[in-house]
C-alpha cells in the first residue's frame, strides 16, 4: 500500500492546446476520432528542453494493394507528427510489442470495421472487413472468427469475397438479422464493377453448421439501389431489421442530401424486395454529411433488449458514423413505430452534434443484440495512428475493441453506459491494492506493479471537501483544449505506458472546469503527446465531457494492451481509445503512476490493478479435434 511518504516530488505537468485536423477518405472506411483536448507536458526537464538524436532513415516501401490506405494523407493535412520530421527506425521489437495481448486483431494484414456479429449454436461470430494481401485499405473481404466467451477467438475462412457484379469493388459494411424460425439474413453493402453502392443478401448455406462456414449470396442482388434523389456513392451499410406494428421488417440505410445526414428506412417481407417508405426518412441533422455504419436500437433500465422491442419504458439509440469528421456520434430519443420517425429527447444532443460513442481512434461501431445472455454488445474498429509503411512493415494494421455492453444511463437519463464484457475479467491474474493515496498538487505517485503494459485499471479520485466549493478561478474553456498551464482543479489521474525516466508517457486524467459565475463542467481526457519518441506517430489528445453527480467521486477503467488504451470515465459514461506506440515504454519497462498537476487541490486516489493474461487466437482446426 501507497502511503503519503511514498509521494514523489516532480517538475509540474504542463499542457498546451491542439486542434483536430480533417482528413478526406478513400472509399469507405477510414477512421480518423481526433479532438482536441488539454495537452500534458512532460513530468521532466529534459524533455521539455531537448529532443532524442536523430536516428537513421527506414528503408520500406513495399507496393500498395488495391485501394487506399487511410494512412497516405497523414502528414500535412492536420496531422498532429511530432516537429521532428526525420525517420525512426523501429526496432523488431518495438514493432512486435504492439501486437496485443486481448483484443481482437488478425493473424495478419488489414481489418476495419465489425461486420454482423450474432450468436448462433454457442458460438459469437464476428465479421469483419480484411484485405487478405496487403496490410492497407483494399480488396475488402470478410473475414470471420468464432469465440464461445467473445475473448478468446478462432480464425476460420473468409465469410464472403468480392467476385460478383454486385460486390465486385468490395464486400463492405453489413448486418444480422434473427428470424423468429432460426434463419439468419445478412444484408451489406455491395461496391459494384461500376463502383455504384448497393444493398445485397446473403445467407448461410447450412444452419445446422455452428460454424456458418459457408454463406451464400441471393443470385437476384441487388435488393436495394440508390433512390431517386441519392448519390450512386452515398447509399451503405444497412442495419439490423426490425417488426414494425404492421408485421414488416424495417432496415435503414445510411445517405445524405447535400450536407444533410439521413437514415432512409424500408419495408419488407420477405429480405428479397423492399419499399421505401412515404416521407422515407427516419431521421436527418443538417450540416452532418453523410451517415454510416448507421445503428439503431432499443435500450431500457432493465437490461439489453431485442432490436424489435418497442412500448413503454423504451429509448431508442440512433448512431451513425459522420464520414466528414470520421467520429461515431448518437442520440437518445423516442421511435415512433407507427410513422417510422425517430425524435431526439434532447435536439442539442442530436446525432452529429451532441454525445460521441467515444472521443479516441474509434470508428464504425456495430452493436448486436446477444439472445445468450440477454444483452447488447458494441463493437469498434480502432484503426492505427502510426505510418504506413510502419504498418507494411510490421504486417498489420488495426485492432477491434473489448466488447462493451450497452445500457441506458438510468442516473442521468441522458446517455448510454458502455462497459467491458465481464469475460474480459477471466483474464485478470496478479492483482494490487493501493487505498487512499494521498496526492498533493504538483506531484505523483510511482504505483509498484512491475510491467504495466497489460493491465485492467480500476480507480477512484476523491477531492479535497471545500476545494472544490471555495475555488473560483477566470473563465475557462469548458472543455480540453484549455491553454491553462495548470488549473486551479486539475488534471488528476494515472499515467500509463511511462518508462520509469519519464521520457515516455500517456495521462488519462479529470480536469474539473469551474468558472467564475459557478458553473461546474468535468472532462475525462487522454494525452498522447509525450507517448513516443517516434517522430512518424500522430500524437493527439483526446477527450469529452463526463457526467458527475453530487453523490459521486471521480472514477476511471482503463485496459491498457501494449498499443491500445481503453478509457471508461465514471462507470462508462464517457469513452476514451486510444492508439500510443512507446519506443522505451515497452515489454517490463512500461510503469504506471497516479498524478495530481491541479494547483491548489489534493486528490485522494486508490487504485486496483490486475495484470491481464493473453488470449488464446488461433485457426480453427477444421481437420482435428477442438479444444478452446
Amino acid at each position: 500500500m501507497a502511503t503519503h511518504n511514498d509521494i514523489e516530488q516532480n517538475h509540474p505537468l504542463l499542457h498546451n492546446s491542439t486542434d483536430e485536423g480533417r482528413r478526406p477518405r478513400p472509399v469507405k472506411v477510414l477512421a480518423t476520432t481526433v479532438v482536441s483536448c488539454l495537452l500534458l507536458a512532460s513530468l521532466v526537464a529534459v524533455l521539455m528542453n531537448g529532443q532524442p538524436p536523430a536516428p537513421a532513415a527506414v528503408n520500406v516501401n513495399p507496393a500498395r494493394a488495391h485501394g487506399v490506405s487511410e494512412k497516405r494523407f497523414r502528414v500535412g493535412s492536420g496531422s498532429h507528427l511530432r516537429d521532428d520530421n526525420d525517420s525512426f527506425v523501429w526496432t523488431n521489437a518495438m514493432l512486435t510489442w504492439q501486437r496485443t495481448g486481448y483484443h481482437f486483431q488478425p493473424q495478419k494484414n488489414w481489418m476495419n470495421d465489425p461486420n454482423g456479429p450474432l450468436y448462433h449454436m454457442g458460438w459469437y461470430h464476428l465479421f469483419y472487413q480484411y484485405n487478405p494481401d496487403s496490410a492497407v485499405w483494399g480488396n475488402i473481404t470478410w473475414g470471420h472468427a468464432v469465440s464461445t466467451d467473445l475473448i478468446n477467438w478462432l480464425y476460420l475462412p473468409l465469410a464472403m469475397v468480392p467476385d460478383r457484379w454486385f460486390d465486385w469493388n468490395g464486400v463492405w459494411t453489413g448486418s444480422a438479422t434473427l428470424l423468429p424460425g432460426g434463419d439468419i439474413v445478412m444484408l451489406y453493402t455491395g461496391d459494384t464493377d461500376n463502383y455504384v453502392q448497393v444493398q445485397n443478401l446473403a445467407y448461410p448455406a447450412n444452419l445446422s453448421d455452428p460454424l456458418l462456414l459457408e454463406w451464400l449470396k441471393y443470385p437476384d442482388n441487388p435488393v436495394m439501389t440508390p433512390p431517386e434523389g441519392i448519390a450512386l456513392k452515398d447509399f451503405r451499410d444497412p442495419t439490423t431489421a426490425w417488426i414494425g406494428p404492421d408485421g414488416l421488417w424495417r432496415v435503414t440505410v445510411g445517405s445524405k442530401v447535400n450536407k444533410t445526414g439521413i437514415a432512409l428506412v424500408y419495408k419488407t417481407s420477405n429480405f428479397t424486395s423492399y419499399e421505401l417508405i412515404e416521407d422515407h426518412v427516419l431521421h436527418s441533422v443538417a450540416g452532418t454529411g453523410m451517415w454510416e455504419c448507421v445503428d439503431f436500437y432499443p435500450v431500457s433500465t432493465t437490461g439489453g433488449l431485442d432490436t424489435s422491442v418497442n412500448g413503454p419504458g423504451v429509448k431508442h439509440v440512433l448512431k451513425a458514423s459522420l464520414d466528414d469528421d470520421k467520429h461515431d456520434w448518437y442520440a437518445i430519443g423516442t421511435y415512433d413505430s407507427v410513422n417510422d420517425t425517430w425524435t431526439p429527447d434532447d435536439p442539442e444532443y442530436d446525432v452529429g452534434i451532441g454525445l460521441r460513442v467515444d472521443y479516441g481512434k474509434y470508428y464504425a461501431s456495430k452493436t448486436f443484440y446477444d439472445q445468450n445472455k440477454e444483452r447488447r454488445i458494441l463493437w469498434g474498429w480502432v484503426g492505427e495512428t502510426d505510418s504506413e509503411d510502419t504498418d507494411l512493415e510490421k504486417g498489420w494494421a488495426s485492432i477491434q475493441t473489448i466488447p462493451r455492453t450497452v445500457t441506458f444511463d438510468n442516473k442521468t437519463g441522458s446517455n448510454v453506459i458502455q462497459w467491458p464484457v465481464e469475460e474480459v475479467e477471466s483474464l485478470r491474474s496478479t492483482s494490487y491494492e493501493f487505498t487512499d493515496v494521498v496526492v498533493e498538487a504538483g506531484s505523483m505517485v510511482n504505483l509498484d506493479i512491475g510491467a504495466a503494459s497489460q493491465i485492467d485499471v480500476l480507480a477512484e479520485f476523491v477531492i479535497e471537501g471545500d476545494a472544490l466549493n471555495t475555488t473560483v478561478e477566470a473563465d475557462v474553456i469548458n472543455n480540453c483544449t484549455t491553454t491553462t498551464t495548470r488549473g486551479v482543479l486539475g488534471p488528476f489521474g494515472l499515467l500509463v505506458l511511462s518508462d520509469d525516466s519519464l521520457s515516455e508517457l500517456t495521462p488519462v486524467y479529470f480536469y474539473i472546469a469551474k468558472s467564475t459565475d459557478g458553473t461546474i463542467n468535468n472532462w475525462f481526457c487522454t494525452d498522447k503527446s509525450r507517448s513516443t519518441k517516434a517522430p512518424d506517430v500522430d500524437v493527439q489528445v483526446y477527450g469529452g465531457p463526463v457526467p458527475l453527480l453530487d453523490d459521486e467521486n471521480y472514477s476511471m477503467r482503463l485496459l491498457v494492451d501494449h498499443s491500445v488504451v481503453e478509457a471508461f470515465g465514471q462507470g462508462g459514461r464517457t469513452c476514451i481509445t486510444s492508439r500510443v506506440y512507446p519506443t522505451e515504454a515497452i515489454d517490463g519497462n512500461a510503469r504506471l503512476f497516479v498524478f495530481n498537476n491541479a494547483t491548489d487541490l489534493n486528490v485522494t486516489a486508490s487504485v486496483k490493478v490486475w495484470q491481464m493474461n493473453s488470449t488464446d487466437f488461433k485457426p480453427f482446426p477444421l481437420d482435428g479435434p477442438y479444444n478452446m
